[in-house]
């Protein structure tokens, strides 16, 4: 077996014995003591299994696992004690979620037959996580290809809309943000039901009227429906489906929930999109930024500061031209990428990925893509004086 069994104990001689008894059927290693168990595991991990001895100073077995469940989640924990009792039993399986508990002295053959129950526990648990989140990746890629295949132009905004969400969550200190880059890239998935002639209105900053309005107050909560089908989508479907509440309340769904009730990325997404809309129908940004701090109760005060702060970075491109054979992933289109004829492919401002190029290239052995086409190389940005907002007006 590869995967590493840890045993700790606060008596060295218990622990040579456990190197003895078992080092030929099993990759080990000892810890005296739980403050070495923790370093052990943070500079040799990871281990499959951790057997923990119950009664040890500084720090006992109970909040030792408990430490190790909450920095190594996937790990199997088990208790291996001379001093148990039914009610540290108890204590220990509810705080350390101990997967077994044994008691000294045991016999070598039983806590073999153990350790080994201990490691396909860890092995299963991996197979399933690994399942999901290859399912996770596939569903999410699947949504936005097929985005890219019926909207291209709703796929461009997306990429845009996540590129500036992650800029205003990294300002904000919001770390582990995949959900909301996952809401982003999402967030314009209901566009499909969106007849053109009202998505033209839409780019062009027309305001909809009547059922047009209706229907594009729906496409927030389909794709929340579609998402919540999806396995740990949860969060991501209601950070969508909040994606146009207004923070004081107003706003779609109509509900109770407002301010800070209203999830965090739910309010920036909000922010931005509405950014992007309006700098889309010709409005430079810091026009629309203005326009934005007009709209009194629709954004939260932090979030758009965030915005002005994290959209006021110097950003350094070069331009060139390339054709579709040279297009290579980080390159972002600076224009619509179209037929010959004049047929949209893929609206500018979409991120170049390698299944972008490879359906070009796809596309170009039926019908002859227009090239060269001019893309934006992107520099290492530099930051400037927080007052300095010159920048948003691209």
């Amino acid at each position: 077996m590869t995967e590493k069994i840890l045993f700790v104990d606060d008596e060295i001689n218990i622990l040579a014995g456990f190197k003895r008894q078992l080092r030929k059927e099993f990759a080990m290693e000892t810890a005296l003591g739980p403050e070495e168990g923790l370093r052990v595991l943070k500079e040799r991990g990871p281990f499959a299994v951790v057997v923990s001895d119950l009664r040890m100073p500084v720090m006992d077995g109970i909040a030792f696992l408990g430490k190790v469940r909450k920095l190594y989640p996937n790990t199997v924990r088990m208790v291996l004690s001379g001093h148990a009792d039914l009610q540290t039993a108890i204590k220990a399986v509810n705080e350390g979620n101990i997967f077994r508990f044994l008691t000294k002295p045991c016999h070598p053959e039983t806590l073999s037959k153990v350790l080994t129950t201990g490691i396909k526990q860890f092995r299963l648990v991996n197979a399933e996580k690994e399942l999901l989140e290859k399912t996770l990746k596939g569903s999410i890629k699947v949504m936005t290809e097929l985005l890219s295949l019926a909207n291209p132009e709703a796929f461009g905004r997306s990429s845009r809309i996540k590129r500036q969400v992650t800029q205003v969550a990294r300002f904000m200190g919001i770390t582990g943000f995949w959900r909301l880059e996952t809401a982003a890239m999402l967030s314009q998935v209901g566009f499909v039901i969106l007849p053109q002639e009202t998505l033209d209105k839409l780019y062009r900053g027309e305001e909809l009227k009547g059922e047009e309005q209706q229907v594009f107050d729906m496409h927030p909560v389909i794709t929340a429906d579609l998402l919540r089908n999806i396995p740990r989508l949860e969060e991501v479907a209601r950070i969508i489906e909040y994606q146009e509440k207004h923070f004081d309340g107003t706003g779609k769904p109509k509900d109770g929930v407002k301010g800070e009730e209203i999830p965090l990325g739910s309010r920036i997404l909000k922010a931005v999109l509405d950014l992007d809309m309006l700098n889309a129908a010709g409005t430079s940004k810091k026009e629309a930024l203005a326009q934005m701090k007009t709209r009194e109760g629709w954004y939260d005060p932090a979030v758009l500061r965030a915005i002005e702060m994290a959209l006021g970075v110097q950003q350094s491109y070069e331009v060139i031209s390339v054709r579709v054979r040279e297009l290579k992933g980080g390159m972002i289109l600076g224009e619509d990428v179209t037929t010959e004829q004049g047929k949209l492919l893929i609206a500018k401002g979409q991120e170049v990925s390698q299944p972008l190029v490879e359906r070009l290239k796809n596309v170009a052995e039926i019908a002859r893509v227009k090239e060269p086409i001019r893309v934006i190389v992107p520099v290492e940005p530099q930051e400037v004086a927080a007052s300095n907002v010159d920048s948003l007006a691209a």
